[in-house]
């Protein structure tokens, strides 16, 4: 996964009980800190057997990053982007995309997952110290665009040469998803899920909402979550350039690295669908937003 500067966190907050080790007492909060996709993780678990119960959640973890994970050369989506087509791909890509195709149709193809032959113009031009010029944007959007995809239960593929997806606006928040899915099938009903992105099941062992602290361009601000995701995207999260200007998303419409937003913030049911909107509001104007369902909250910077 690509790395990009953490904007969110969970905080312990007093009365949450924490107990570090196997022998947490019954009704305290277990919680793991470690590494996941590339970047800081957490989970906040109210079990005794929470140690078991997180290296599971961890298991799958490594287990999606091997279908998604666009740095592992043995991952689904780089053998589909090396070959340009994946015969019986994985349910969970599948599910995915469909995801993708939603989030594209709720912000006007402001996210779009082919953004990656784009993406890695910008990278390699900045790499060597210059701008990617005007004709290599528009050979590459010649390799960009939703209706250049298609994919079913047999096949996934591409419609012209030089395609490639990138899932890195959205994969995150599905991985905490489907996280926070394993552990209430194994019964928990609080617990706290931070792997790029957070998802809350139910309250704190006190019965208080979550506390999630979110780090903006204007400061911090500290949100209550109980039953819901919290997913954000910055413009400048990751920049091309040394000087920090050129931001990491890039307007898959237009080939421009252009955003009218610092810092977007999303809540929602799910982290995946908060993920990909976040990701496409930030080079959304204002009369776009329309098209974002109600049960999502934004706030721009």
């Amino acid at each position: 996964m690509i790395g990009r500067r953490r904007f969110i966190s969970i905080i312990a907050g007093a009365g949450l009980g924490l107990a570090m080790g196997p022998a947490a007492a019954a009704g305290r909060a277990y919680r793991w800190k470690g590494t996941a996709l590339g970047a800081a993780a957490q989970i906040v678990l109210p079990r005794e057997n929470a140690p078991d119960l997180v290296a599971t959640a961890l298991a799958e973890v490594a287990r999606l990053e091997r279908i998604f994970s666009l740095y592992r050369r043995d991952s689904a989506l780089s053998r589909l982007n090396a070959a340009g087509q994946l015969s019986d791909p994985p349910p969970e890509l599948l599910e995915l995309l469909g995801i993708c195709r939603a989030v594209h149709r709720m912000t006007g193809g402001a996210f779009d997952p082919t953004i990656q032959p784009l993406w890695r113009l910008y990278a390699e031009a900045y790499s060597s110290g210059r701008k990617p010029s005007q004709g290599e944007i528009d050979n590459a959007l010649q390799s960009t665009g939703w209706d250049l995809l298609h994919f079913s239960p047999k096949e996934i593929g591409f419609r012209a040469a030089g395609c490639a997806l990138s899932l890195n606006g959205i994969a995150q928040g599905y991985i905490t998803d489907r996280v926070a899915q394993l552990l209430r099938a194994e019964g928990l009903s609080n617990v706290l899920v931070d792997m790029g992105e957070i998802v809350a099941l139910g309250r704190r062992p006190d019965g208080r909402p979550w506390q999630v602290a979110v780090d903006d361009h204007i400061g911090q601000r500290v949100l209550p979550v109980s039953h819901g995701a919290i997913a954000t995207s910055s413009s400048l999260g990751t920049a091309f350039d040394p000087a920090g200007t050129v931001g990491h998303i890039l307007d898959p419409r237009t080939g421009k690295s252009t955003s009218a937003w610092h810092h977007v913030t999303v809540t929602g049911p799910k982290a995946a669908l908060a993920d990909g909107i976040s990701t496409g509001l930030c080079i959304m104007c204002e009369s776009e937003c329309r098209s974002i369902p109600l049960d999502y909250t934004i706030r721009r910077i």
